[in-house]
């Protein structure tokens, strides 16, 4: 049942991704914080990544955003460890990758991408 509640609202979002592109398609919403300040968020470009990515394109999608491109594996593993039973199986992993520490390390990450793409433009 977790599957079907998981997997398909991301095949529909995956769908809608793949058949649309995002810097053509005007119903995808903007960034406020780019609109209001000028500068990129950690996010800006993932919605044109996920559709490079979805067309086999993995050096365009890190163009747009190299860190969604980078963090997927972990994010991949995230839900695994969240939904699918590996928190309660790998207890000691869960705590190392998404324990207080890693809380705190995937901020300044997040934080220093943030920096470094309004300032030397990745």
């Amino acid at each position: 049942m977790r599957i079907v509640a998981i997997g398909l609202p991301l095949l529909a979002v995956a769908s809608l991704y793949f058949l649309f592109d995002p810097s053509s398609a005007g119903f995808f919403p903007r960034c406020p914080s780019l609109a209001l300040t000028g500068y990129r968020c950690p996010g800006c470009g993932a919605q044109r990544a996920l559709h490079q990515l979805l067309h086999l394109h993995p050096v365009e999608a890190m163009r747009y955003n190299l860190l969604l491109v980078l963090y997927l594996p972990y994010l991949a593993y995230g839900a695994y460890m969240e939904y699918f039973g590996g928190r309660r199986r790998f207890p000691a992993a869960y705590r190392r990758f998404f324990g207080r520490r890693a809380v705190w390390v995937n901020a300044a990450l997040i934080a220093s991408y943030t920096v470094l793409r309004n300032l030397v433009n990745i």
